[in-house]
């Protein structure tokens, strides 16, 4: 039996999927919106809200991110308080400046002032240890759109699952 060498050090490279972990998804808005464009952009947070973001205590359900004087700000998302933060703690519903760069700002801004459309936080994850969010430039669903996106799903699965039972 070949004994294995533990002094051996192995070449790990780590991929693209495992750098980025997904901290939360506005589910709502996927059902609520249509989905336009997406931006990723950077937040500027303060020391206990990336630590409540990492241990995954965010709420997007309302978030939305506004152009205000030439600069990006997400509001509605609740970062919850860092349990072993002191009386330095964050405000959990505080608008977060976003950074973007300028080009995106002012194409992002010429957008939203369209009729109709808006710019919503789809999800909030960590690339290379540094929080992003994923902003949607979403027009509303009407409610016949809506059904008609949950009938399309019902037939998915059930093809699928035929085709299951059919290989089985």
């Amino acid at each position: 039996m070949a004994r294995k060498n533990r002094n051996s050090k192995k070449k790990t490279t780590v991929s693209a999927a495992a750098n980025n972990r997904h901290i939360a998804v506005n589910r709502k808005a996927l059902h609520d919106y249509e989905i336009l464009d997406k931006v990723e952009a950077g937040l500027v947070l303060t020391g206990t809200e990336i630590k409540s973001i990492r241990a995954g205590k965010v709420d997007l359900r309302d978030a939305y991110a506004r152009v205000q004087d030439g600069e990006l700000w997400l509001h509605g998302a609740h970062i919850a308080p860092y349990d072993s933060g002191s009386y330095m703690n964050h405000e959990p519903r505080r608008p977060r400046k976003l950074l973007v760069h300028r080009g995106e700002v002012n194409d992002l801004a010429a957008q939203t002032a369209e009729k109709g459309l808006t710019l919503a936080a789809l999800r909030i994850y960590l690339k290379n240890h540094r929080a992003k969010v994923e902003l949607g430039v979403a027009r509303g669903k009407r409610q016949y759109d809506k059904r008609r996106a949950i009938m399309d799903r019902e037939r998915e699965r059930a093809a699928r699952q035929a085709v299951k039972e059919w290989r089985d």
